[in-house]
């Protein structure tokens, strides 16, 4: 697995699609994935230090597992399918117990950086994905 972190999100005009961007730390690889635009302003809005009135969706769960005593250890996009992006959240409970759950990478980096959570993607999607840029160019 390679650690990634959060590089930046770009908004295409003409696509009309929002994206967030990893990047290897420590390295020079990108992995651009296309998110919802609400996933998009709920990452901006969070990296911007942005405090709504009322919690919104990943900080109510966040803050949720957070009461009970739980906490994200980590997040893993770990499968590239028909260009579609697969993930899973790694959750610490409060006895130790660790939880795996599916869920979008969109929601999963949200919730990552929330918690400050580290960010992994498998090598073979970063492969996989290199394939698929170079093709493209």
């Amino acid at each position: 697995m390679v650690e990634m972190e959060l590089n930046k999100i770009v908004i295409d005009e003409k696509r009309h699609d929002q994206l967030i961007v990893l990047k290897e730390k420590g390295g020079s690889r990108v992995l651009p994935i296309v998110i919802g635009l609400n996933e998009a302003s709920a990452i901006k809005l969070k990296i911007s230090g942005f405090n709504p009135p009322r919690p919104l969706t990943h900080d109510l769960i966040y803050t949720m597992l957070k009461d009970l005593n739980a906490g994200i250890e980590k997040i893993v996009i770990d499968k590239l399918e028909e260009s579609t992006f697969h993930a899973k959240i790694f959750i610490k409970t409060g006895s130790g117990e660790m939880k795996v759950v599916d869920a979008r990478p969109s929601d999963s980096v949200a919730l990552a950086v929330r918690s400050h959570a580290p960010v992994f993607v498998e090598e073979d999607i970063i492969r996989q994905f290199e394939v698929f840029d170079k093709d493209k160019q």
